[in-house]
């Protein structure tokens, strides 16, 4: 069976891409080896926000007294949370199939090896039988990253994949990396009754994010009950404990269950054939999302770039469009990103920490979040920032939020800053009052 274009990987860049592919008149095969949308529906994104939702609204009801609301002994049914969950991943995976089917893509549910390249032709095995394409699309996504940690081999520990398939909350919980992935479960779980510790080798957690906001989210856990060990070192895991060294010395932390979130790693099984041209551990793209092989694009975290769903999506349009001789090329100044704690954070740009070690000039504007009307209303006794840079020419550069709803504002600063919006630009527009999104205009006044 021959195709115009072959995608390997059903995730947010495969999935979203063949859909675009199929609608622009191309024949459009692709495969996964598991269940569409990719790490993201399935095991991350979709998953983590399901559950935290839940964690929201109980914290709400624990603590609805601050708004005159009164709930008696308020609890939580936590193996209902996650069929819930379960039932939503579901729901939103038939909804991917019907789209597939109703932009005539072909699905082939199992995995893909690429056997060869030869005259504009790839050929790929699923199962026992051979496809032919003349255009191949990589989107093989990634793998959770296990560190060589002493112990970790015989040591029992969860991923991100065995703490979202929990169905009891663990009574303490050791969280190995303080990133987005371990700062969301970590709001998660403290929030249902977990004493939670968070190690991380960097001097403050998410590392990547504005430092400023970092901080601010880390104190607001600390009132919350999480502990936080930084510019600290695991040396060694053994079931239920965790052995790390500070400044101070050597540490033991004894918990119930133990959770390493230390980041993902391209996957590039089932490719090998295309002897691609690396980038760090994934596979090395242009702007056009072209490989280093004439007829192969790659998109989404195994070009190893960016490892988010919605930057994922925007290169898998790229590629496609490149494919189809379409004028396009792939920017990554604007792409926004959000953990979903609580608070909740947000930001997009450039940050002050990457600013002042590339020796840039810029001018910072700061303003607390309390001064929103609708910020104070739903967010009893809340603190918050909103954080805007701008450079010389008094463009936007960089939006940075702490507070809610931070998820929903940051769209603002992916907007402000792809037009390449000046301060002027933005106080000259109208924001419906009340919203908390008022303080993006009031910052820069």
């Amino acid at each position: 069976m021959n195709y115009n274009l072959a995608i390997i990987g059903g995730g947010p860049a495969g999935y979203d891409a063949a859909a675009t592919a199929a609608k622009k008149g191309l024949s459009v095969v692709l495969f996964e080896k598991s269940a569409l949308g990719g790490t993201c529906l399935n095991v991350g994104c979709i998953p983590t926000k399901t559950l935290l939702y839940s964690s929201k609204l109980y914290y709400n009801a624990v603590n609805g007294s601050k708004y005159g609301i009164k709930v008696e002994n308020p609890t939580f049914e936590y193996d209902k949370i996650v069929s819930r969950k379960n039932k939503i991943i579901r729901k939103l995976n038939a909804g991917i199939r019907s789209k597939m089917t109703n932009n005539n893509v072909t699905v082939i549910t199992g995995t893909a090896n690429v056997v060869k390249n030869e005259n504009g032709i790839i050929t790929i095995l699923c199962g026992e039988t051979e496809y032919t394409a003349e255009k191949l699309l990589v989107c093989t996504g990634s793998k959770v990253a296990i560190p060589p940690i002493p112990g970790v081999d015989t040591a029992s520990y969860w991923t991100s994949t065995e703490a979202l398939e929990t169905k009891e909350v663990p009574e303490s919980l050791t969280i190995i990396g303080g990133g987005v992935i371990g700062i969301e479960f970590a709001c998660l779980f403290a929030t249902f009754g977990s004493k939670i510790t968070v190690i991380e080798m960097a001097p403050e957690i998410l590392p990547g994010i504005d430092s400023e906001i970092a901080a601010m989210l880390r104190e607001e856990l600390k009132h919350k009950g999480v502990e936080f060990h930084l510019s600290s070192k695991v040396l060694h895991v053994a079931t239920g404990c965790v052995t790390y060294s500070d400044a101070e010395g050597e540490h033991k932390i004894e918990s119930s269950n133990i959770l390493l979130c230390v980041g993902r790693k391209p996957n590039l099984e089932g490719i090998e054939a295309l002897n691609l041209e690396p980038y760090r551990n994934g596979i090395k793209v242009d702007t056009h999302m072209r490989t280093s092989a004439s007829n192969v694009w790659a998109a989404g975290d195994v070009t190893a770039f960016s490892l988010l769903a919605h930057t994922a999506i925007r290169e898998g349009q790229v590629a496609v469009n490149d494919m189809l001789g379409i004028d396009d090329e792939m920017e990554y100044n604007a792409i926004p990103g959000v953990i979903y704690s609580s608070p909740e954070v947000a930001g997009c740009g450039a940050t002050e920490d990457a600013l002042k070690q590339e020796g840039k000039e810029y001018e910072v504007h700061k303003l607390a979040m309390t001064h929103s009307g609708r910020f104070v209303a739903e967010n009893e006794g809340g603190n918050g920032l909103c954080k805007i840079l701008t450079n010389k020419e008094k463009q936007i550069i960089g939006m940075h939020f702490i507070g809610n709803p931070a998820s929903e504002m940051i769209s603002c600063a992916c907007i402000a800053i792809s037009a390449r919006m000046t301060v002027d630009q933005i106080q000259k527009v109208v924001f419906p009052h009340p919203t908390v999104s008022e303080i993006i205009r009031e910052t820069l006044d």
